[in-house]
């Protein structure tokens, strides 16, 4: 073996290797979301079913394109946290678990209407997979996040009986918490990063103005969920705040040390908002 490279193994890999390449984590939760939302909008169980199906496949198309993508930078950089980079996971098999969920959100998408389809394909996993293709190394790198997370209740709602684009304050939210999250799962690796030429905007502003705007952005869109819908907000939307400011101070404060607790933070901010959403009525 020379160096600079990871040891190959044989047979199919475990699965929880293939899972922690596709960045399993964030890709369900960005399923329960849309699950959640697809409740709120009342659509019927099995379109339900199909437009979270549709949303997840392409996150996950997602995930292992952008650790393809980053393996040689991976390996360069010694993470032993990727699967691809220490040959737990051979890059072919990461390839074909990618087209094979390239395809199945394709046929999920268009069988949720054609409107719901483009934008998910588009606007969702498209936006994604051009970050990972270059806009992660641009002062646009926010840009993505902000397209699939902000049209992600659009592709809910086009899929629904009446067809319409979701309201701006949803639109607006879902940009907000999508930026945020970006900002604070970059954080782990800025140095990293920057070792091997990928300059986003949180390298570009630093770690602490990141983790600031971050925190923002998160209160941000909890309160475009609580004063969005109709109607004077009840005081269990009110009471709720408080957990979602525990969490933007938790993002802001814990410690580089702490790996991935700020993102994971931010993604149940979103979770949260997506309960209050649906509470709401």
């Amino acid at each position: 073996m020379t160096a600079g490279t990871a040891p190959t193994r044989s047979g199919p890999p475990p699965v929880p290797a293939l899972l922690t390449a596709a960045h399993g984590g964030p890709a369900l939760a960005v399923g329960v979301i849309t699950g959640l939302l697809a409740l709120r909008g009342g659509l019927r169980p099995l379109d339900t079913a199909v437009v979270t199906a549709a949303v997840l496949t392409g996150h996950l198309t997602i995930g292992w394109g952008n650790d393809l993508r980053d393996l040689s930078r991976d390996r360069a950089a010694g993470r032993t946290d990727k699967p691809l980079a220490t040959g737990a996971l051979p890059a072919p098999w990461a390839l074909r678990a990618l087209v094979a969920a390239g395809i199945a959100c394709l046929v999920l998408s268009a069988l949720i209407g054609w409107r719901g389809a483009l934008v998910n394909v588009v606007l969702g996993a498209g936006a994604g997979h051009a970050y990972n293709l270059g806009l992660k190394a641009t002062r646009w790198s926010w840009v993505p996040y902000a397209s699939a997370f902000g049209t992600l209740p659009s592709v809910v709602t086009l899929a629904g009986p009446a067809p319409a684009w979701a309201p701006l304050w949803t639109t607006g939210a879902g940009a907000a918490l999508g930026v945020g999250a970006h900002l604070l799962n970059t954080l782990p690796d800025l140095a990293d990063d920057e070792r091997t030429g990928v300059r986003g905007l949180p390298h570009r502003i630093g770690e602490r103005p990141s983790r600031a705007l971050a925190a923002v952005l998160l209160s941000a869109a909890s309160l475009l969920v609580v004063l969005g819908p109709a109607g004077s907000p009840p005081a269990r939307q009110w009471a709720a705040l408080v957990p979602v400011a525990v969490l933007a101070a938790l993002a802001v404060l814990a410690p580089a040390t702490r790996g991935r607790v700020p993102f994971r933070a931010a993604l149940a901010v979103a979770l949260l908002d997506v309960v209050l959403l649906v509470t709401a009525g």
